[in-house]
């Protein structure tokens, strides 16, 4: 799991938000007439230190982007990319979208799943893994696709799979 160290630390626990997750919000708000408009990236930049979004966390967001808490959620579960549950050190989206579905992502998923010993929305007893579906990666051409953190991996078969466990397996 991510560690939040003593500059990302909430500095006011009504608050939630450490001083340097605020500054970082406050700037990407300044780029907008609309406070609002920053939601997804102040969502992100709280997100990238805490590895998920709380429901204190959202309360906070919503007062510096002066919005109500379930305005921001409505965002914030809408993005898929913006996690309201703890998860694993890396996401694994696997694409289910039906050319995906079509070239074999149930496959994948099985084979993910029994190397990781867990099922959707799991995560790996070690926190490293988490496995969650997405509706689309835009790789319909080198389908299947997953995404692990930020990086996409086209044309998924066991030997790309068995090369990215085994990488794991070493950092």
């Amino acid at each position: 799991m991510r560690k939040v160290d003593d500059k990302t630390a909430p500095t006011d626990p009504v608050n939630q938000l450490s001083a340097i997750e605020i500054e970082r919000i406050r700037e990407e708000m300044s780029h907008y007439e609309d406070p609002k408009a920053a939601s997804i990236e102040a969502l992100k930049i709280v997100q990238k230190q805490r590895g998920w979004i709380s429901d204190q966390n959202i309360k906070a967001i919503a007062k510096e982007l002066e919005m109500s808490p379930d305005q921001l959620d409505g965002v914030a579960t809408f993005y898929n990319l913006i996690y309201r549950k703890p998860v694993g050190e890396k996401v694994i989206h696997y694409c289910d979208s039906v050319s995906c579905w079509l070239l074999g992502a149930e496959q994948v998923r099985e084979r993910i799943s029994r190397r990781l010993g867990i099922g959707l929305t799991e995560t790996s007893e070690d926190g490293r893994y988490t496995l969650l579906p997405i509706v689309c990666l835009g790789a319909c051409d080198h389908a299947p696709v997953i995404m692990v953190g930020d990086e996409l991996i086209e044309d998924v078969n066991d030997q790309k799979l068995d090369a990215l466990f085994a990488e794991g397996e070493h950092s």
